[in-house]
């Protein structure tokens, strides 16, 4: 019987990569998080709430544009509370959480966001589309949107499970394959 091969090549395969993003995503969820989607109306406001960890309070925070993370342009920033022509930044260091406000949003506004702290290795960060509907609305009428957390955290809950049944099975492999090769010595 030739398992321990087949547990090798599974486990330094794309089983390992899958178990190693699960990681890292599960861990990155778990310190910084925001709504994926958040949408306004033309001529209203939004405030989005990006939620972190305690341990980066004292880090700066960045609000992002584009696409991609990695081309994406700063529109404000941190440490203070800061407003950059139609968006306003304020960190919250003793809950955890900092806010954009966006006013006035226009239908060019609508794009891919970033939620960022800046960190001295890679940055944290996570994606929040803004959806912009063609609604009239008066200018002194604001949409404030916060994130649905019964889902999100249904979502955060299922990946911790799922990543803890990979690890049960990871050591039970583990066991399995030292098993047969102390059984093989005898």
């Amino acid at each position: 019987m030739r398992t321990s091969g087949t547990f090798v090549c599974l486990f330094n395969g794309p089983a390992f990569c899958l178990l190693l993003w699960i990681i890292q995503h599960a861990a990155e969820s778990l310190l910084l998080s925001a709504p994926e989607v958040v949408k306004a109306t033309n001529r209203g406001s939004v405030t989005v709430p990006c939620q972190y960890d305690l341990q980066y309070k004292e880090n700066t925070k960045y609000w992002c544009k584009g696409k991609i993370y990695e081309f994406c342009r700063i529109v404000v920033k941190t440490p203070k509370k800061r407003f950059n022509n139609r968006t306003f930044i304020a960190d919250d260091k003793e809950a955890g959480v900092f806010s954009v406000t966006m006013t006035s949003i226009r239908q060019s506004d609508e794009d891919k966001y970033w939620c960022v702290i800046a960190t001295s290795g890679r940055n944290i960060f996570t994606g929040v589309s803004l959806l912009v509907s063609q609604a009239v609305t008066t200018p002194t009428t604001s949409t404030q949107i916060t994130p649905i957390q019964d889902e999100k955290s249904s979502w955060v809950t299922l990946r911790w499970i799922l990543f803890i049944l990979m690890l049960c099975c990871l050591a039970s492999t583990h066991i399995a394959a030292w098993r047969i090769k102390t059984a093989r010595k005898i």
